[in-house]
Parts: C-alpha cells; sequence; structure tokens
C-alpha cells in the first residue's frame, strides 16, 4: 500500500507500512504462538500433563488497504478549511483524508463532511489553546455503503446549526442513515463522551453479514475490518459447530455478533453485554433474523449485565464465548472457569499477552486450536482466536 502522508512523513500511524504484508503477518503469528507456547508449558509443569499447543490453523488475511470501515478524525485548523485526521506534535491538525485505510464510502464522505463544518460553522478544537468546540468526526461504513457520522464536541452550542443544516448533508451523503452529535466537555486523551444526541430518525447502522444484520450504534463496539470480522465469526462458529454444546454464553457480547452466528435448532444461547443500548441492538438483530426465519435465533437471549459479577449467580454451560477487551478477562472470571464445569471456552483476543496471562491461570482448560486473524494491517496490533477444551480430572 502506498500513503503519501506517510511518505511525506505526515503521519507514521501505520508503524510496519515498509515491511511487506506477508512478512507482517508471519511476523505477528510467530509472536502470537510463542507467547501462547510459553503459557502452555507454564501451565504443564505446575498441572504435570503434556506441553502439547494448540493446533495452528492458517491466519485469515485480506486486502492490505481500503479496508477499515470506521475513519475517527480529529477536526483542526479553521472553520473555513478544517483538517480532518491527526495532530501534530504542536497539537496542530494535519490532514489526512486521502488516508487508503479507509472504505470508499468514507474517503468519498469526508470532503463532504469538510465542507459541513464550513457551512454549519463548527469551529474546530484547538488543542494547544483550549478553544473551540468541534474535537472529532466519527464516521463508520456499512457493507451496504451506508454511514453513520458522529460530530465529537466540546457541548451542545452548535446543536441547532447542526439540524439546521443535515438536510444539505444527507441530500450530498444520500446514504448517511444515523448522524449524532456526542457531547465531551472535557480536555482529555478520550475519544468521546457519555452524552449522545440522536439526529436522524435511525439510531443504528445495519451491518449485513449474511443471514446476521448486527447493528451497531453509536457507542457499539464493532470490530473496525469487516471482512475480517465475517473470517472471525465464521472460524468460531465452525468450532462451536464441531464441539456440538447445547448451552453456550458469549460474554462481552456487544451487539451480539458471536451470540447471532453461533445460534442452532437445539442450542440454547446467552449474551451478556454490560451496554444496555448494544443490548437492544443484539435482540432487535435476533427478532429479525428469526422473522427472517433463521434456524436457531428463536433460543437466542441477551442480558446487560456485567459477564465477572453475572456468571457467579448462574450454573455454567457447555461453552463460554469471551471477547474482552485488551486487559483480558481478568482474575475473576478466569478463576470462575477454571472451577466451573464449562467444557469448552472460546478466547478472541486483541492483545496475547493478556491472553497468555488469562491462559496461566486456568490450567484446566488447554488451547486445541488457534488462528491468527490479520484484523490490522501495517501495524503490529491483531486479534487471535483460541479454542480452550478442559482437560479430564
Amino acid at each position: 500500500m502506498h500513503c503519501e502522508a506517510f511518505a511525506q512523513g505526515r503521519c507514521r500511524s501505520c508503524t510496519l507500512l515498509p515491511v511487506p504484508h506477508g512478512r507482517q503477518v508471519a511476523d505477528k503469528e510467530r509472536a502470537v504462538r510463542a507467547l501462547v507456547a510459553d503459557a502452555v508449558a507454564a501451565t504443564a509443569s505446575s498441572h504435570r500433563h503434556d506441553a502439547v499447543g494448540p493446533v495452528w490453523d492458517e491466519p485469515s488475511v485480506g486486502v492490505s488497504s481500503h479496508f477499515r470501515n470506521k475513519a475517527k478524525m480529529v477536526v483542526g485548523a479553521t472553520v473555513d478549511a478544517p483538517t480532518l485526521g491527526i495532530t501534530d506534535a504542536g497539537g496542530q491538525g494535519v490532514d489526512l483524508q486521502g488516508c487508503p485505510l479507509y472504505e470508499d464510502a468514507i474517503t468519498q464522505a469526508l470532503p463532504v463532511i469538510a465542507a459541513f463544518i464550513t457551512r454549519a460553522h463548527l469551529v474546530p478544537y484547538d488543542v494547544p489553546s483550549r478553544t473551540g468546540e468541534l474535537k472529532y468526526v466519527i464516521v463508520t461504513s456499512a457493507p451496504t455503503g451506508e454511514l453513520m457520522v458522529r460530530f465529537v464536541m466540546r457541548s451542545t452550542e452548535a446543536h441547532a446549526r447542526i439540524k439546521k443544516h443535515l438536510g444539505w448533508l444527507r441530500e450530498q451523503l444520500p446514504h448517511l442513515v444515523v448522524a449524532t452529535l456526542n457531547v465531551l466537555p472535557e480536555h482529555k486523551a478520550v475519544l468521546e463522551g457519555e452524552r449522545e444526541l440522536i439526529l436522524t430518525e435511525q439510531a443504528t447502522l445495519p451491518l449485513h453479514l449474511g443471514e446476521v444484520t448486527l447493528h451497531v450504534g453509536a457507542r457499539s463496539f464493532f470490530q473496525t475490518n469487516t471482512a475480517m470480522a465475517r473470517e472471525l465469526y465464521a472460524c468460531v462458529r465452525a468450532w462451536v459447530s464441531d464441539v456440538q454444546p447445547r448451552t453456550v454464553w458469549d460474554l462481552y457480547c456487544g451487539v451480539g455478533g458471536f451470540a447471532l452466528h453461533c445460534a442452532a435448532p437445539g442450542r440454547a444461547v446467552v449474551g451478556v453485554e454490560q451496554s444496555a443500548e448494544a443490548v437492544d441492538a443484539a435482540r432487535s438483530a435476533a427478532a429479525e433474523a428469526a422473522a427472517a426465519g433463521v434456524p436457531g435465533m428463536d433460543s437466542v437471549t441477551f442480558v446487560a449485565h456485567d459477564a465477572t459479577t453475572w456468571v457467579s449467580t448462574q450454573q455454567g454451560p457447555d461453552l463460554v464465548i469471551v471477547n474482552p477487551p485488551r486487559r483480558g478477562i481478568g482474575e475473576e472470571l478466569a478463576s470462575w472457569l477454571e472451577a466451573s464445569a464449562v467444557r469448552y471456552v472460546v478466547y478472541s483476543s486483541c492483545n496475547a499477552t493478556t491472553l497468555a496471562r488469562d491462559l496461566k491461570a486456568m490450567p484446566s482448560l488447554r488451547p486445541t486450536r488457534a488462528r491468527l486473524v490479520d484484523m490490522f494491517p501495517h501495524t503490529s496490533h491483531y486479534e487471535v482466536v483460541t479454542l480452550l477444551e478442559r482437560a479430564p480430572r
């Protein structure tokens, strides 16, 4: 992938861009394998079983450009000539509207959004002086080309102007289906605030992934590489199908991706997620799929609860899926899984360091299969999914 901003030294976000893509993947897999092997060896020595690691499937690798379905753009410079991209060391805006990472629908939308900023007089936030209003624009695209655009601002001062000119924006971007104003008053290194004002009739962006359509809200998590998300869901669905559990929990389920893809006749699936908004979206997706006749959807339920607290009050299922943030599942949940009768765990991780730590805390659950998913080309980041099976007692 050629990037003019990288060549000119204006952006170094893609730290591995000079490295051939195939080598990037091989290096990531080598590092992940080493961490998992170390965890397996550590549990083998402490529990006196063979240090046999998982069988590694071929990595899932997609295209190396135009793959990101979300652009998180810092807004800089002036209201008459705004930049959308990042800030430099001095806090000044660096424009990256031509970044080759983003899907075409986003690339085509960014100049229109820049013009809208001028039209609605949304003054960019200036980091050094802490003045101005508009901090970020976050654009998400669906496989259909439909868009969600979020304006992250210090206050609601521009609410009326955004609504006034929103009709113009929707005329210019006919596929814009969700627009929001997020309020982030504090000067701190976070991307969004707690308050979200929905500006359109539709509040979620539908992501069509074959039989399942997920509904992503403004503050919902979804993988930023749609093609690799499909690969990840397909891999987990196949592994779950192979072991044929009758009961499945999907912890940290978000908008229901794993839970809905693993539904099957005769299988009870429960998704657990702390965000009530995400749970509502997951329930809507399940209801739509059931109405469309997708098998097994009538047996999928979702619960709005903290996963670690919730499991402590339940009888364990046959199989648990966990997809935690970078910090991993943590000591409490790992200890619960270790002490439970759960036979299988599917662990999807974006940080093999915390995955390895959690594996060491669950020595009775041994990795039998694993796969690297190249979710984030040109960076050191990745997704790795592992199937754990309880060793005979």
